[in-house]
């Protein structure tokens, strides 16, 4: 007898529906085609024991499994629960006439139990655009899958459960999850809050700054100066996750694994702080079955590499295309997936090996060029992506010690975000370009206009204080980020006076 049951799998961030086909006739061997891993083979032994653990049985026949479309590679134990559900329909062992109305998805444990799986939220929105009546799946998953609506869903918790809901003795209860509710209950929701941080005015003005345009930041100072502290607080700025933004983040973090038990969908923005030992691959994600980095789990939120200069080489250099790009491609010889990878970079540093360069009381110690050298760890071509670079100085005691509170991150974010409406708005013609940190040449022109005194303000920068080259056009775009803040459609001389003191390392002598 031919049976047909149906599962997912997950390619990128997206999903493809699987027809898994059962057929069971004369003869005693058991076979499984259609390019099974190692784990979705070993599938047989968990299935012949958690159902001999229930009250049925492997049926002593030749049984041929073929998991369709036969030239993808399946991959996990999600199989498991469909693979079980098709042999006992195959079998007679059950009456199961809708089960092809459903997709199943789970790994079963040895005693009929359903273990959690990954990549729940891409699976339940192609069965929803494959008009497939519901899905089942283990009930740490329920809520997960219940976001995408005008799908039923149902989350159980041991095989037993299904096979009387397909033969009709119980009922099960459909998960359901208010979308819009869930997200805006707890949107915004954050332990930390830039009223926390005593005194460094100026470092939170730059973030400031940096929020409002999307723009990457570097931050450099001694150690204990609170780099780290200040850049953790830099997501409670960021404009609040549209319900867009937050169901493909949480499609990431769903294929990725990172979804917590019971949670539905990722309502504040991504801070991902990735150790300086990650390989190249953990950052930008890949593997013999691709799966996403650090880059794509901080989509639409930050990535904080702390202590920049210890990374290898060559992991901060495969980052630089999807800086530019927003994306990250992955190829192999079979496939290429692409994971968005649109986040901000905020990274720190100590000016020097150990740390006191430029301190007001200590003395450095490292021997003459060790500064430059410890600098030219980060190479020219990632410094150019960075269009911040702020130096970050201790904290006095006094501030310290004072009982002033600091302006909370609430009300800086309603400035952040009125900019960053202006910079949608401006933008909206162009699909590919949101904020000022992802203009082109071409926009930079039309949209950076200065008068003949700002160009010679600039032009004096530049000679004074030895700018680079590349200066020019980052300078440019954090004044007119700044002048949007200041909700001033022209391009001031104090905006570009303010965008000069962010470009630290491009000064020929900052290094000594």
């Amino acid at each position: 007898m031919l049976v047909k049951t149906y599962g997912g799998a997950v390619s990128g961030i997206d999903a493809l529906t699987i027809t898994i086909e059962v057929n069971i006739g004369q003869g005693i061997n058991f076979y499984m085609v259609g390019l099974p891993d190692n784990a979705v083979k070993e599938s047989q032994q968990r299935i012949e024991a958690a159902l001999k653990n229930v009250g049925y049985k492997l049926p002593g026949k030749k049984t041929v499994i073929n998991l369709a479309p036969a030239d993808i590679r399946k991959e996990g134990s999600a199989y498991d629960l469909p693979l079980a559900m098709g042999i006992l329909a195959a079998s007679g062992q059950i009456q199961a006439e809708t089960i092809g109305e459903y997709v199943i998805m789970g790994e079963l444990s040895l005693d009929g139990g359903l273990q959690p799986i990954k990549g729940v939220l891409p699976i339940a929105i192609n069965a929803r655009s494959e008009k497939f009546k519901g899905i089942i799946l283990p009930k740490e998953n329920a809520k997960e899958a219940a976001v995408v609506d005008s799908l039923e869903v149902y989350g159980v918790s041991n095989i037993v459960e299904v096979i009387d809901f397909f033969e009709g003795k119980t009922e099960l209860e459909p998960v359901v999850v208010e979308t819009r509710k869930e997200f805006y209950e707890h949107l915004g929701v954050s332990e930390f809050d830039f009223a926390d941080v005593k005194g460094q005015e100026n470092i939170k003005r730059s973030l400031e700054i940096a929020a409002a345009g999307g723009h990457n930041v570097i931050l450099i100072g001694p150690p204990g100066a609170g780099k780290t502290m200040l850049a953790k607080r830099l997501p409670t700025i960021l404009p609040p996750l549209s319900l867009h933004e937050a169901l493909e983040t949480t499609k990431i973090h769903s294929v990725a694994g990172k979804m917590g038990k019971h949670n539905s969908l990722v309502t504040t923005r991504p801070f991902r702080s990735p150790h300086h030992t990650i390989s190249d691959v953990a950052l930008v994600g890949g593997g013999g079955f691709p799966q996403p980095g650090e880059i794509s789990l901080a989509h639409n939120g930050v990535l904080f590499l702390d202590e920049l200069p210890e990374f290898k080489r060559t992991v901060l250099e495969v980052m630089r295309q999807p800086i530019e790009d927003r994306y990250v491609s992955i190829s192999r010889a079979k496939m290429t997936v692409e994971f968005p990878a649109s986040f901000m970079l905020v990274a720190s540093m100590n000016p020097c090996p150990c740390g006191y360069y430029n301190h007001p009381d200590q003395e450095c110690v490292c021997a003459p060029g060790i500064v430059q050298k410890y600098l030219n760890r980060i190479s020219g071509p990632l410094l150019d992506r960075i269009d911040i670079h702020v130096e970050v100085t201790p904290v006095s005691f006094t501030e310290l010690s004072g009982n002033s509170r600091a302006e909370p991150s609430e009300k800086i974010r309603e400035r952040v975000t009125r900019a960053r409406t202006v910079q949608e708005n401006r933008y909206a013609d162009v699909e590919s370009i949101h904020c000022n940190a992802q203009m082109t040449t071409k926009q930079l022109r039309e949209m950076c206009i200065i008068d003949d005194a700002g160009k010679k303000l600039l032009q004096t920068a530049m000679e004074r204080l030895g700018l680079s080259a590349r200066a020019y056009d980052r300078i440019l775009k954090v004044s007119r980020t700044i002048a949007d803040l200041e909700s001033s459609g022209e391009i001031k001389n104090e905006h570009l006076a303010e965008a000069i003191q962010y470009r630290s390392l491009d000064r020929e002598n900052w290094a000594g």
